[in-house]
């Protein structure tokens, strides 16, 4: 082999190099939120792009052994082909055969180690550091070909590396994390705002990372604090209170004064004139829904929505009635203060 057909294989076998450490890494590194919607749109580098990150074990192994072959025939290739055309320069200084020798294996290997290190590994793999979503696009679509052309020595490797793991008693895992847990998600949100790359100027962010720790007891409103109707109340005691308080919804309380039910503004406001001193009819009058005061705020949410209830009954373990749960309050805890339309 000539000379230069030596320089030429050692360019063809770095940009080999390059490619398959970009490739890795972007498989690593691709945000799978970026992909999915270019998939659904049926992209195909974005379906193959998918498809290398649910397989990311099996795209490693491809990464891993084209760079090593790649590493191992740069040096051999290259050397000689280098180590030649330096003799003439090196024989010109005057110095030893012996010395010409030597001096000419070590240039070779310092330029073909800084080559291989800049621009066959650190280069790469800064580029789909830099753009991972751009990268895999690119890259995924011939790294999986290449897959699947030496899949059964590929595979062997890859049933190998996965046998030692579970010696060890680890369970490899063919695809990347993709979801967050929600310390995960909250640590990134302030990485976030520290690098100044969000705002939370109105606190909601924080709100609802606290919320999905919050439960109905620490939110739910106490017996004494409650602004509740009596007994038998009327269609024109619910006007009075709404005049007093500007609330829109009031408990009504059962004969032993704990909460039975609730009444909306807007159900009796559409009752005859004769009605109104009537007790308020029971068909008008909401069902409360219990909740467990250990309840997750998040799932007494869900199963208010559910109801259509916008308060619901709390109680203890021990069964005991221990306050009254708001619709209104819970969103305060996600949004900020919300104001009743109807309040003074």
């Amino acid at each position: 082999m000539s000379d230069w057909l030596g320089i030429v294989w050692l360019v063809v076998l770095l940009a080999g190099n390059a490619f398959f450490v970009a490739a890795e890494f972007a498989v690593i590194s691709a945000r799978r939120s970026q992909i999915e919607p270019l998939a659904e749109q049926g992209k195909a580098s974005a379906k193959t792009a998918l498809w290398a990150m649910e397989h990311a074990t099996l795209m490693l192994a491809t990464t891993q052994l084209g760079i090593t072959v790649c590493s191992l025939l740069i040096l051999n290739v290259s050397e000689p082909a280098i180590h030649h055309l330096l003799e003439g320069p090196l024989h010109l200084t005057g110095l030893p055969e012996e010395a010409v020798g030597t001096a000419g294996f070590v240039i070779t290997l310092v330029l073909v180690s800084f080559l291989h290190v800049v621009l066959g590994e650190m280069v790469p793999k800064n580029i789909s550091f830099s753009v991972p979503d751009r990268a895999v696009l690119l890259l995924a679509t011939p790294l999986v070909g290449v897959a699947r052309v030496f899949r059964f020595v590929i595979v062997a490797l890859n049933a190998t590396a996965n046998g030692v793991l579970r010696l060890f008693r680890v369970e490899p895992k063919s695809e990347a994390a993709s979801a967050f847990t929600l310390d995960e998600v909250s640590t990134i949100v302030e990485q976030s705002q520290r690098e100044g790359m969000l705002s939370d100027t109105t606190g909601t962010l924080t709100a609802a990372f606290e919320f999905t720790s919050k439960r109905v007891d620490e939110v739910a409103l106490p017996l004494d604090g409650l602004v509740s109707l009596p007994a038998g109340a009327t269609p024109a005691d619910v006007e009075r209170a709404v005049a007093k308080h500007g609330f829109s919804r009031y408990v009504l309380p059962d004969d032993e004064g704990l909460p039975a039910g609730y009444v909306h503004l807007k159900d009796v406001i559409d009752l005859d004139d004769d009605e109104f001193d009537d007790p308020i009819p029971a068909k008008r009058i909401r069902q409360l829904p219990s909740l467990y005061e250990k309840t997750d705020l998040e799932d007494a949410l869900a199963a208010m929505r559910k109801s259509g209830a916008h308060l619901a009954r709390a109680f203890s373990e021990s069964g005991r009635t221990t306050g009254v749960l708001f619709l209104e309050d819970i969103i305060e805890e996600l949004v900020g203060e919300v104001e009743d339309a109807t309040r003074r």
